[in-house]
């Protein structure tokens, strides 16, 4: 009796009290249940793992305190018998009355509560998710993070996809109901898994471009669409910048074919659209014999025309500037889009989830210098810059 009283305070941290549930009466000589006190809480999670010191007839109801944590779907898959049996036949049957003989209620509902706080132990606190999500939204790598702060690359990861996806969400219903006047829209290159000619060989997506609308005025993001190059992304862009504004807007871009179109079929007549078209010098690759300093070094702007397309775009304001330093940021700030690395994504929901959180991360907490606030500040979409434990609280983490 020593020994089962012992193992009984190891569980809820006071000495335990036998009792006789057939006579419903507490009984010293009974010796298989116990009453618990559950007002106290659980000591020692590692309870039911060390039970040399039971007498044999006690052996039987750890495991049996195991299965009843488990469930019913564990009992079937393991049982001898569950080869043959249908899904709830003999073996969760058995489970059942073995429990309700041999274990006590109380006993099985204290070693839920231990593991169940000792998972929650599990969970990271907020101050690691606020250190984490501020350094991704930085520009660094999940391994960096992972070394600076000491949590898992795969609970990183999986914390970023979360919160990325939030922020889509966050996104989509702030970015309603806009004044925007001066819109530039670019698309920004990058790859999901190996580049396009490595693509259909490795079974990866491939290149993958991102299309960015701009506010010239408030450097407020509105919408952002991740896909292809192509026709269907692009109209599946603009529809979407479409909805997000309430007044008439000027939009610039550069001469992709596909934006003609995709603008008239989102706007329709009530818009202003001109594209700008830089010419570039061409400089060959071997010049000077510094081939990699030529590469990456911008070329020299030539000339740049300016055509109205559509509606009465005022010619001096048609520009992309403003985008393409956007698109710079991104690159500074977002890992997988930084040239010449390993950090890109090998998932597209990865990618977009990233692109999604630099951009909520742009918009609501980082102050642009050229405003001396938040974008989403002088759009009048927030009165106050976000935090990032702002942001991740209303991201539902």
């Amino acid at each position: 009796m020593r020994n089962k009283t012992a193992w009984v305070r190891k569980l809820i941290g006071k000495l335990g009290v036998p009792y006789n549930r057939r006579l419903g009466v507490r009984d010293s000589s009974h010796p298989l249940f116990y009453d618990a006190d559950l007002s106290l809480p659980a000591a020692d999670s590692n309870a039911f793992r060390n039970q040399s010191g039971l007498p044999s007839p006690d052996w039987r109801i750890a495991p049996l305190i195991a299965l009843a944590s488990g469930g019913v779907t564990r009992t079937e898959y393991t049982s001898p018998l569950a080869f043959w049996m249908p899904t709830f036949g003999l073996p969760a049957f058995l489970f059942i009355i073995n429990v309700n003989k041999y274990v006590d209620a109380n006993i099985v509902f204290v070693y839920i509560i231990v593991n169940k706080e000792n998972d929650m132990a599990n969970i990271l606190k907020t101050e690691k998710k606020v250190a984490i999500i501020s350094m991704l939204a930085e520009g660094s790598s999940i391994c960096a993070i992972s070394r600076i702060t000491g949590v898992h690359g795969d609970t990183i990861g999986r914390l970023a996809l979360r919160i990325g996806q939030a922020c889509q969400r966050i996104m989509d219903e702030k970015m309603r109901g806009l004044t925007c006047k001066q819109i530039e829209v670019d698309e920004i290159w990058g790859f999901v898994g190996a580049k396009q000619k490595n693509a259909n060989r490795a079974g990866a997506y491939g290149d993958v471009w991102t299309f960015i609308a701009l506010d010239a005025d408030t450097k407020l993001i509105p919408s952002f669409t991740v896909g292809k190059r192509d026709s269907y992304h692009a109209k599946l862009f603009m529809n979407d910048l479409a909805g997000r504004v309430t007044n008439r807007v000027q939009i610039s871009s550069d001469a992709l074919a596909a934006y003609e179109n995709a603008i008239e079929q989102g706007f329709g007549s009530e818009v202003d659209y001109g594209q700008i078209v830089k010419t570039y010098a061409v400089t060959p690759l071997g010049k000077n014999g510094l081939p990699a300093a030529v590469r990456y070094s911008p070329a020299e702007v030539i000339s740049v025309e300016k055509t109205v397309v559509t509606g009465m775009p005022d010619v001096t304001r048609i520009s992309t500037s403003h985008v393409e330093k956007q698109n710079h940021t991104l690159r500074m700030h977002c890992r997988r889009l930084t040239r010449l690395t390993n950090a890109f994504s090998k998932k597209i929901e990865n990618f977009e989830a990233a692109v999604a959180l630099n951009f909520a991360y742009y918009n609501f907490c980082k102050t642009h210098k050229a405003i001396r606030m938040t974008p989403a500040q002088a759009a009048g979409v927030e009165s106050s810059a976000w935090t990032v434990a702002e942001l991740i609280e209303k991201c539902g983490e």
